[in-house]
């Protein structure tokens, strides 16, 4: 009895010794939380790419590989400069999808075949990766440039992105050119049973159910859209049973706007991190990070999507949802985050288990992502709130967001611009949000509020 109890309060310290019967359970609780999630991203940018089912099996593969090793490598540290040392689990964002989508467009109307614009999205991630390191090394003066109200704004602007994202593939994937089925009243009816799912788990589910929402929503999706067809199994029987991750297998190219374009983001993600390690150490740990805590966080960050960038898993980021259960129940103990680790790299490591994952349909991955792409939004929303509402911060958002969204709605609009400019800011939304934002907030004069009560 004396165990049991002793046990169980290790489940609230970091370095502690922990049972597996304790460990187990609220490990298999994060997987479940971060699976879809990790791969979701993948699996939309290879559609687009319009990658061969083999090379989806490597994206998906590699996502999973690298989340689980980042997620180490957060929790262990290394060198004494990378990782947190801090209870979190990293991912592929999602926040990179509307960016790494234009840049993936942008190079097959160049000319380039999916695996060369793939080529591409790794150039432009390893110079990020290195972008976001060197960011780390300089965190506290940097931050300067994105308070809250600068990175919410950008943060809205990264969810608006995502929303014809989620659309499209709730529509099936593609368009009505490639694509006969677009729009159909099949691909909308699986899409929004999906998203009813979903909707119904996280708002009157409890517990694991609660958590689990959208993977639970993507299984009943599945399972729906089998019946009508909408599945290909074959893919399954091709895969061999373990296969490691191939390095280079894309390679790279280096295309300046895309470096730019993935650079700024880059940026943007190392300030969510410092927002996400904030949250892990004040909801799990009762106290804020310390300098070295942030700094090894995002140092990390960026070498993993540099390592990442080699072996063909796109840009990591740590997991809000994750860090949600952490605030929720206080269970930081380490082994947790490595159980989880291990689980997630195995599945990586066996192609069938990530060909199943292939065969998910575009309807179903729309529906329960754009829950996910509507939270991203409002998170947003909320720290520009923090900021205030004052006639001097609504212009600051709105004229970012205005011309930023304006200008991708417009084709043609940045006609007289050099290429570059064209492909950096007349296709990604959040680059020139990004940068007006930030020149807003230094140029236009602060609003000091009178506190001084009325006689």
């Amino acid at each position: 009895m004396e165990n049991t109890k002793e046990n169980n309060k290790n489940l609230y310290i970091y370095e502690a010794p922990l049972s597996m019967s304790d460990t187990a359970p609220l490990g298999f609780q994060h997987v479940v939380a971060m699976v879809v999630g990790c791969i979701t991203p993948a699996l939309i940018i290879s559609g687009g790419a319009g990658l061969s089912p083999e090379d989806k099996v490597l994206l998906v593969q590699s996502s999973l590989i690298f989340a689980g090793l980042a997620t180490l490598l957060q929790n262990f540290g290394l060198f004494g400069k990378l990782g947190s040392k801090l209870p979190v689990i990293m991912g592929v964002g999602f926040a990179y999808v509307s960016t790494l989508s234009a840049i993936v467009k942008n190079a097959i109307e160049a000319g380039f075949d999916g695996p060369k614009a793939m080529a591409v999205v790794f150039g432009a991630q390893l110079v990020g990766g290195i972008i976001s390191m060197i960011f780390g090394l300089f965190v506290k003066k940097l931050t300067k440039l994105f308070p809250p109200l600068v990175t919410g704004t950008v943060i809205l602007s990264i969810g608006l992105g995502l929303y014809p994202v989620a659309v499209r593939y709730m529509a099936g994937g593609g368009n009505i050119d490639i694509n006969p089925n677009f729009g159909s009243l099949k691909n909308w009816a699986v899409a929004l049973i999906t998203l009813a799912v979903v909707l119904v788990c996280n708002n009157w589910g409890k517990g694991t159910i609660k958590l689990a929402s959208i993977l639970i929503g993507v299984i009943v999706g599945y399972l729906v859209s089998i019946p009508l067809g909408m599945v290909n199994f074959s893919s399954i029987a091709n895969a061999g049973l373990v296969q490691a991750p191939k390095p280079m297998h894309f390679g790279f190219e280096f295309v300046p706007s895309a470096i730019i374009s993935l650079g700024i983001l880059h940026i943007v993600n190392s300030i969510q991190a410092i927002g996400d390690l904030t949250a892990t150490t004040q909801g799990g740990m009762d106290r804020l990070p310390t300098d070295d805590e942030l700094q090894g966080g995002i140092i990390g960050y960026g070498f993993s999507s540099l390592m990442g960038s080699v072996f063909g898993c796109m840009p990591l980021s740590t997991f809000s949802q994750n860090v949600g259960i952490v605030t929720l129940n206080k269970c930081i103990n380490r082994k947790i985050f490595v159980f989880s680790s291990i689980i997630v790299i195995i599945a990586g490591l066996l192609p069938k288990i990530s060909a199943v994952l292939t065969t998910i349909p575009q309807a179903v991955l729309g529906g329960a992502t754009i829950s996910v792409f509507a939270t991203i939004s409002m998170t947003g929303v909320k720290m520009i709130s923090s900021a205030g509402l004052n006639p001097r911060n609504i212009g600051v958002v709105g004229i970012a967001l205005a011309i930023g969204e304006g200008i991708v709605r417009v084709p043609g609009s940045l006609t007289g611009f050099p290429k570059m400019i064209i492909d950096v800011f007349g296709t990604s939304a959040t680059s020139t949000t990004t940068l007006i934002a930030v020149v807003l907030n230094l140029v236009l004069p602060q609003i000091i509020e009178n506190n001084s009560k009325k006689e």
